[in-house]
């Protein structure tokens, strides 16, 4: 195990974390996140520029946490860990299993949560290539995932769910766009996405947590996809805005111009 200062600086901000844990759930939590393998993992992308200190949570999700990190710049960046110590472990295999990407693939739990990470990693690759609104990705390591943090120094930006929304019909036809550009350009169906996996910045809605998205050859695609219309227009509904045919908006996300 090495010893030095940055090591120790590291160690110190995770004790921390854990002690500043509000409940026994939260502790509990922390210390999942925080294994023994997951502090080296952290160390090493100190040693490699791409962090340089942990700042405070952000959020916690079904599968990992999220943290503010800086890198040696100061510039903000998000670094999310996937808990390889997981009750939703079985929902993350199926989604995997049915990725031909990761053919094949057997293993520990571990594996899989690396895998997992790996894919999140790809998957922002792909959407963000495409020229959707995700989180630029800077670096995934076993079970990290580095990407651009979006918010202002002192929050996160909030869940779309949390905000009164500036022109909700804007911000509508923009995710559609989103959604068409995530399909026809990027190759991928999100899969989970409702107001609970969009953030708004700066009169913008940006996706995130893409690691269940899947091809849009997946044998569920089609399903996936029209779940995530009717969370969408559910939403929108609620808010007002005149939401479009569901099966208008399908052959809109799903059909290429020629």
């Amino acid at each position: 195990m090495p010893r030095d200062e940055a090591y120790d600086a590291l160690e110190h901000k995770v004790m921390a974390l854990r002690q500043n844990s509000r409940t026994g759930d939260e502790r509990q939590t922390m210390s999942e996140v925080f294994d023994d393998d997951t502090i080296l993992g952290i160390y090493k992308l100190m040693k490699a520029g791409v962090i340089d200190t942990l700042e405070y949570p952000v959020s916690t999700g079904k599968e990992g946490n999220v943290f503010a990190a800086r890198d040696p710049k100061g510039k903000m960046v998000a670094l999310k860990i996937y808990r390889t110590s997981n009750a939703t472990f079985n929902r993350i295999a199926s989604y995997i299993e049915g990725d031909k990407r990761f053919r094949g693939l057997s293993g520990s739990k571990r594996k899989i949560i690396m895998a997992w990470a790996s894919k999140e990693f790809r998957n922002l690759q792909r959407m963000y290539e495409a020229g959707v609104n995700v989180p630029k990705p800077l670096r995934f390591h076993r079970n990290m995932v580095v990407m651009r943090y979006i918010g202002t120094q002192k929050a996160p930006a909030p869940l779309l769910k949390d905000v009164v929304v500036d022109d909700p019909d804007e911000v509508y036809e923009d995710l559609l766009e989103q959604m068409r550009l995530t399909y026809q350009e990027a190759g991928l169906v999100h899969a989970d996405l409702s107001e609970y996996n969009i953030l708004y910045y700066r009169r913008k809605a940006f996706i995130i947590d893409v690691g269940q998205a899947v091809l849009v050859d997946h044998a569920n695609a089609k399903d996936f996809l029209y779940r995530d219309i009717d969370n969408v227009n559910r939403f929108f509904r609620s808010r007002g805005v005149d939401i479009k045919d569901r099966e208008d908006i399908f052959k809109d996300i799903t059909e290429m111009e020629e």
